[in-house]
């Protein structure tokens, strides 16, 4: 796993979305530059489309969800639609498992001050779902909560860029 540096985020939003508003609808756009480690979020009412590399499909997203009387975040991967083999569509499978706990971070880092004015989705479930043609790799997973990722990030050492 990468280690979370936040002077490398940059977020962004989408009006009418701000840091506080809303929860119906919130949705996580989360990509990244393989050159310079940098992570990208754009926080909005829908996914941030032209952020989207339609060719590498390595994007994070995500989006609060009313689920049984509470809200979940529910996070999304691609991994394969089909135009990937299964060897390739293993090996990003691989990897998005391994990178997750690096974007869940950069997604709870960066919408902080949302919790602020709902702080019971502290608590809430994060679920990510693994799309793909290859039943293997179709998954839904279990990802924790997002005060557990503050709290380890507030507890790594501060790193200097």
């Amino acid at each position: 796993m990468s280690l979370f540096i936040p002077s490398k985020l940059s977020v962004s939003y989408l009006p009418p979305a701000t840091p506080f508003r809303p929860l119906d609808n919130r949705k996580y756009t989360l990509t990244h530059s393989d050159t310079t480690g940098e992570l990208f979020l754009t926080i909005g009412c829908q996914y941030d489309k032209n952020k989207i590399n339609m060719k590498l499909r390595d994007e994070v997203l995500a989006e609060w969800l009313p689920q049984t009387g509470e809200f979940q975040l529910w996070g999304n991967v691609y991994i394969s639609g089909g135009e990937f083999d299964e060897s390739y569509a293993k090996v990003r499978f691989m990897i998005f498992q391994k990178e997750l706990e690096l974007a869940i971070k950069a997604i709870v880092y960066g919408d902080q001050s949302f919790y602020s004015c709902y702080p019971w989705l502290l608590d809430s479930p994060i679920y990510i779902r693994f799309d793909s043609v290859y039943p293997q790799f179709q998954q839904v997973l279990y990802y924790g909560t997002p005060r557990q990722y503050l709290t380890a990030i507030f507890q790594q050492p501060v790193i200097k860029t």
